[in-house]
């Protein structure tokens, strides 16, 4: 008999008990209120019509509630997602043979990004999420959140920009103050301050709501638009239909390099999103499963006519708040929402355009996490800096160049934490078996005639020249005269090419001073790669050792215990070592 897979749903839903299927109901209908700002707003931020954002509000949402692993994780536009979306598609029309238009070049971002889902989900790369740091999301969110505030100067102010960048714009709207539409700019600041009041008060009703309802009731009431304030138009009342995009002209190549970039940052946020709400909910996120949700979600974006999405903050937070059980609750906002597309496109189609301009600054003003940032200057400087580098990549050098700034600093930061790996001289306490490091316990002394020396990380292609030269002042710095020097290697788990060929270079010195070279503790990768590369037979099976102590052990059996010497005549004491330089008084 065939074994099909189950549908994760139907595993989500095992033990449902009926009493929950009021709270998905209530939870489904608050997501659709608290999604459909948001749903109209955000299309804007990448020039896209705002019935796509409707349509990845609910076939998403679908497909996540059938294929993602979360119970209570809700899918849909997302702001940074967006700034993303917008910066690939003026890449990709820059160099477009024309013929495509913006909805079909953003339907095929979103199949790409949920095929590469579905592949790193095959070949486990959910550690991909990890890949940026959260110091380097929190700088690169907050660049982000600028670059919006910068975008809806249009919207709120009927001012027509041109320029890029953070300060350029400012000026340029100086320049033109005298083209601002003054009733706009009123009704946007006005909306804007109704969202703050309503989230200083904890209105039970959320801002973005109340905005969208008076904004449309005061439109009717005072013919906005005929006033000249811009509205957002005729929405198409059908619900989304199945159409498979077309390239007509698109670049493939702009189009693969622009949906790894959105897959990178909305499958590293979904994911910092997912987890957040799981530690809420009591629950673990397992990355891999979700690119299976994540994936699936996109491609049904992708076939129904609309844009990349990902975890949803705002959506989930309703979810917990009005207690959803299931996703269930997202059929439910699915459904809610096609029944607005279908009799409430002429209420909408009267909306101003300076509302969902003042509902997208507050959203991006929620993107700056002051708190995030401050946090990390108090924990680590470095970490501060380089998210103050990945906040200007999308200010100073554009979105799209932003997430290559984000990415080089990540690799950067993560070549600075292991380029200078920290070591330590080892010693003995008397009466007491194991190796001690010496500036740790003062009461431990080294061996004499045996240096013992730990390393502790990986040995690498851009570190292993300086391990070496701290290793070769190590030596030099042994009392005379010492016979071996073993390295703990039990903190080395990899060790590269490079590296084996100056642990071969270093034998060779150290044997011309007359000392020895043995390792100890090897990993058995680390070990694998030194024996195909022929450093292990260089430097002897016999100075190979399982752990410190056998390596004692065979230099006591073939220079008998303390080398002929009295214990203590070649103490060293542990601000020795630290003034020999590098990071070994750390270690």
């Amino acid at each position: 008999m065939l074994n099909l897979p189950r549908l994760p749903l139907l595993d989500n839903l095992k033990g449902y008990q009926g009493s929950w299927l009021r709270s998905d109901i209530s939870a489904g209908v608050a997501i659709a209120a608290v999604g459909l700002p948001s749903a109209i707003a955000y299309p804007a931020i990448a020039g896209l019509p705002p019935e796509t954002g409707l349509y990845a509000s609910i076939t998403p949402l679908v497909a996540y509630a059938l294929f993602g692993p979360s119970r209570q994780l809700i899918v849909g536009p997302d702001a940074a997602t967006m700034t993303v979306l917008a910066a690939v598609l003026t890449t990709v029309f820059a160099s477009s043979a024309g013929g495509a238009d913006r909805v079909t070049a953003a339907a095929l971002l979103a199949l790409i990004v949920g095929i590469l889902c579905l592949i790193a989900r095959l070949v486990r790369l959910g550690v991909l999420a990890t890949f940026l740091s959260r110091p380097i999301l929190t700088g690169f969110f907050a660049g982000i959140s600028l670059s919006i505030l910068v975008g809806q100067i249009k919207r709120v102010t009927g001012v027509q920009i041109e320029s890029d960048g953070l300060i350029s714009p400012i000026l340029e709207l100086l320049r033109q103050a005298g083209s601002i539409h003054w009733p706009t700019l009123v009704f946007a600041l006005a909306c804007f301050a109704l969202l703050q009041v309503a989230r200083f008060y904890r209105s039970p009703v959320p801002g973005p709501v109340i905005v969208v309802f008076v904004a449309v009731l005061l439109s009717y009431l005072f013919d906005f638009e005929g006033r000249g304030m811009t509205v957002v138009g005729n929405i198409p009342d059908g619900l989304p239909t199945f159409v498979l995009p077309r390239l007509e002209g698109l670049p493939i190549d702009g189009l693969l390099t622009g949906g790894a970039a959105i897959f990178l940052v909305s499958f590293g946020s979904g994911v910092i999103a997912a987890r957040s709400f799981a530690a809420l909910g009591g629950y673990r996120v397992d990355p891999n499963r979700e690119l299976s949700g994540f994936g699936a979600a996109n491609i049904a974006a992708g076939l129904f006519g609309t844009f990349p999405v990902t975890a949803s903050d705002s959506r989930t937070a309703v979810n917990f708040a009005v207690g959803g059980r299931s996703q269930i609750a997202s059929l439910v906002a699915a459904g809610t929402l096609m029944v607005v597309l279908l009799f409430l496109g002429d209420v909408l189609r009267i909306l101003p355009v300076a509302a969902l301009g003042a509902i997208l600054a507050a959203t991006a003003l929620s993107l700056i996490d002051i708190d995030g940032l401050r946090r990390i200057w108090t924990v680590n400087r470095i970490e501060f800096i380089f998210a103050l580098i990945a906040l200007w990549g999308p200010i100073g050098l554009g979105v799209l160049n932003g997430v290559v700034i984000a990415i080089a600093a990540t690799l950067v930061y993560l070549i600075l934490q292991t380029m200078y790996p920290h070591d330590a001289m080892l010693g003995r306490i008397p009466g007491r078996d194991g190796f001690y490091k010496l500036h740790r316990m003062t009461e431990a002394r080294p061996v004499p005639g045996f240096g013992a020396c730990m390393v502790q990380d990986s040995l690498l292609f851009y570190n292993a020249d300086y391990v070496r030269e701290r290793l070769e002042v190590i030596a030099e710095n042994l009392p005379k005269p010492t016979r071996w020097l073993v390295i703990d290697a039990s903190a080395i788990p990899q060790i590269d090419s490079t590296a084996a060929d100056m642990l071969g270079e270093l034998q060779s010195d150290l044997k011309n001073r007359g000392v020895t070279l043995g390792l100890a503790e090897l990993h058995t990768d680390a070990r694998a790669l030194l024996e195909r590369s022929g450093v292990v037979e260089k430097i002897g099976l016999g100075m190979i050792f399982e752990g410190m102590e056998d390596a004692l052990d065979a230099y006591e059996t073939k220079y008998g215990r303390n080398d002929g010497q009295p214990t203590g005549s070649v103490e060293i004491k542990p601000d020795d070592h630290v003034r020999t330089g590098g990071k070994n008084g750390q270690a």
